[in-house]
């Protein structure tokens, strides 16, 4: 099997059929899926499928329920992560970056069902969660991101700051936290700087986004863009967003964050750009609140924003939640 799915801002399902035709571009007129790792190292990430079906919010998956997925979990281990924790923190007292954004994976076996029996948790999601997902062969990942990279129509591009995390009933508290919205000023800042030199901004004040456990800083983000741009450019500006990748974002304090993601065990697609393009039109989300999986083994991965102010055990405090919520949602 190879299936590409993309949720519509209506709440409806996009579901792209192999094979695919990669290119390095998209095509000039149909449908193309885009799909990049989270270094963006892939020189085909355009995906032209065979065929295309949109669902109606109300409509079915098309794919065989197969009952429930059982996974025994292995739960990560601290050491790992406060040996990598140290390194950031050290690297922003030394004032080589400000923020850095490890990531920690629980991982699983299967021990009853199929993978492929997640996708049906894709079915009538709701604002402001959007499904994707990928499968190919026995390999595949699947998502419920509330993380618009960006969205383009013409010269009219929208975009958002995510930053900042608390479980739901610590709201309010987490509404004047000093440090979760530095962390997430510095996203918000981040992009505005990036943008400004493409054409005029408009930010648009910071508001909590409420989800199932977990609440979120939001900070949605215009842009008129002062001439065309192509594509896979808007991409390489915008990814990653300090939300996900380091501050500065030079090639040295990107390549420190993909040895200390590799060191950790994350999956590549995690927080990668994900898109759809439709007769010119492009939109691409965040790729996170993942399960991923390759034969039995099943992957969920979840990372946290380091600062100055951060501590180790509010963090990995944090990415416990960020993995409840995921099998929370996708029945695990």
């Amino acid at each position: 099997m190879n299936l590409a799915v993309y949720g519509s801002p209506g709440g409806g399902l996009v579901i792209g059929e192999g094979p695919f035709e990669r290119r390095a571009d998209p095509p000039a007129a149909g449908w193309a899926f885009y799909r990049n790792d989270f270094a963006l190292s892939s020189a085909n990430p355009w995906q032209v499928p065979a065929k295309v079906t949109e669902l109606g919010a109300g409509d079915p998956f098309p794919v065989e329920k197969r009952g429930g997925v059982t996974v025994q979990w292995e739960e990560p281990e601290v050491d790992p992560f406060a040996e990598v924790y140290a390194e950031v923190s050290q690297a922003i007292r030394g004032g080589t970056i400000e923020k850095s954004v490890p990531v920690v994976t629980a991982r699983g076996c299967v021990k009853r069902g199929s993978p492929l029996g997640l996708l049906h948790s894709l079915e009538g999601v709701k604002a402001p969660l959007r499904p994707y997902a990928w499968i190919e062969g026995k390999e595949g990942f699947a998502g419920l991101s509330p993380e618009l990279l960006f969205r383009l129509q013409g010269d009219a591009l929208q975009t958002m700051a995510l930053a900042g995390t608390a479980r739901r009933e610590e709201r309010d508290a987490f509404g004047v936290d000093e440090k979760e919205i530095r962390e997430h000023e510095f996203v918000a800042q981040t992009l505005l700087a990036k943008l400004s030199d493409l054409g005029r901004t408009t930010r648009y004040p910071r508001e909590i986004m409420d989800l199932d456990r977990l609440v979120h800083f939001h900070s949605g983000i215009d842009l008129e863009l002062a001439r065309r741009e192509p594509v896979d450019r808007l991409v390489r500006v915008l990814h990653p967003t300090p939300a996900l990748g380091p501050l500065p974002r030079t090639e040295e304090t990107m390549a420190q964050l993909l040895a200390w993601r590799a060191h950790l065990g994350c999956p590549p697609w995690f927080g990668a750009p994900f898109g759809l393009w439709r007769e010119g039109s492009f939109e691409v989300l965040v790729a996170i609140r993942m399960v991923a999986w390759s034969g039995s083994e099943v992957l969920i991965p979840s990372g946290c924003g380091v600062i100055d102010e951060s501590r180790l055990v509010n963090e990995w405090r944090e990415l416990r939640l960020k993995r409840e919520a995921v099998r929370e949602a996708f029945g695990l």
